[in-house]
């Protein structure tokens, strides 16, 4: 994600899924935009880089600038939507600090995740969508269910009512483990494209057809199926790296 967009990456637990129906429930509030299919609680336990407060502006947007580009001003906006929570001692027992903030909405992102499957090898997965901003004491209580002392994004995949997209709760089931990191922008496109060049074959993805660029000869695996002939031609042509 850095080498493609020149960006800081954040890192985070892909932790909890709510429905619209149990962020009713518990908070008496209804989502809404982006969100009103579900979001998905990115947090990590302790750290994540904090270009992603979203601080940083274009157009008077939130973004995540190249660090060529980020001003003094918006270095400093970072900071101060940061707090420095003691560390919970049930996961960290020598104590310490822990970032918290809490994501602008609005964001363009892309959470991707890399896994090693014995016997397969690396295998590629990637969630286009968007950040999403709740109101505070909404946040505070979703919060309070995971651990409120670390960085919250709230994240809102793109959804299309197929397989692994059908609706948010699936994009979390289908993700390989509870890790992914996230990039601004939706880069989905380009990735798949880095990943046929390195014969890593993509499992889900939620990038439209028509943005998609793999090598021509991937055609002769199957023009139906793209992504049981993109495993069939990474698999037939083998790795760059070993």
């Amino acid at each position: 994600g850095y080498l493609l967009t020149n960006t800081a990456q954040a890192f985070a637990d892909v932790r909890t899924y709510w429905s619209p129906d149990a962020v009713k429930r518990v908070t008496g509030y209804t989502l809404e935009g982006v969100a009103q299919n579900g979001l998905i609680h990115l947090i990590n336990s302790g750290s994540a880089a904090l270009d992603a407060t979203g601080q940083q502006s274009r157009d008077q947007k939130p973004v995540i600038k190249p660090f060529w580009e980020i001003t003094n001003e918006e270095a400093d906006q970072c900071l101060k939507a940061t707090s420095w929570r003691p560390a919970s001692l049930g996961y960290f027992r020598g104590g310490g600090y822990s970032s918290n903030f809490k994501s602008k909405g609005g964001m363009p992102l892309t959470m991707c995740r890399l896994n090693l499957i014995r016997g397969l090898g690396p295998v590629l997965q990637i969630a286009e969508g968007f950040s999403a901003e709740l109101p505070d004491h909404v946040h505070s209580i979703l919060d309070n269910r995971t651990d409120p002392t670390w960085p919250t994004t709230w994240f809102a995949p793109r959804v299309n009512g197929e397989g692994a997209f059908k609706d948010v709760y699936s994009v979390m089931a289908n993700w390989g483990a509870n890790h992914g990191a996230f990039s601004y922008g939706h880069i989905g496109a380009e990735l798949i494209t880095l990943a046929s060049m390195l014969r890593i074959p993509v499992s889900m993805h939620n990038v439209p057809d028509d943005k998609i660029f793999r090598p021509a000869m991937w055609n002769a695996f199957g023009t139906k199926d793209l992504e049981s002939a993109d495993y069939r031609a990474c698999g037939a042509l083998g790795p760059i790296y070993k």
